[in-house]
């Protein structure tokens, strides 16, 4: 099964859009799945309300910091190189999707949907592909 079909799967179990994103990835980048489950909660729905960020974005994005940050808490020196893949992940899914902002992409306030949550996670799983190289 390919990883757009997988987080797919976890989106249908009732994961949320950052979550079946990041879990979808869960042997790539070596955390156990009921970590990226829990860390992911509270980033669905545009972070909880649909205002913020698309959660299939949140999810990509939480999957750079765990590939590549060095963990080092007392001298963290990872955070540029996090950043500017952080920044490629955005730019990516915003030519995909046309919007990194959940409500936008659901069109609460013009009643034009940009895209689903589907479409948000299947471009949430192909710039992780693209950026990551996962």
């Amino acid at each position: 099964m390919d990883k757009k079909e997988k987080a797919i799967e976890l989106h249908d179990k009732k994961y949320n859009c950052c979550q079946a994103v990041a879990c979808a990835f869960a042997d790539e980048i070596g955390v156990d799945m009921e970590t990226l489950f829990k860390a992911g909660e509270a980033f669905g729905l545009g972070m909880g309300g649909m205002q913020g960020t698309c959660g299939a974005l949140s999810g990509a994005i939480m999957l750079a910091g765990f590939l590549n940050s060095d963990g080092d808490v007392n001298d963290p020196k990872t955070k540029a190189d996090t950043y500017k893949l952080s920044r490629e992940l955005v730019s990516r899914f915003q030519e995909k999707a046309g919007s990194t902002v959940c409500c936008e992409l659901k069109g609460v306030n013009t009643g034009k949907m940009l895209h689903s949550c589907p479409d948000c996670i299947r471009d949430g799983v192909a710039v992780v592909q693209e950026v990551l190289k996962l």
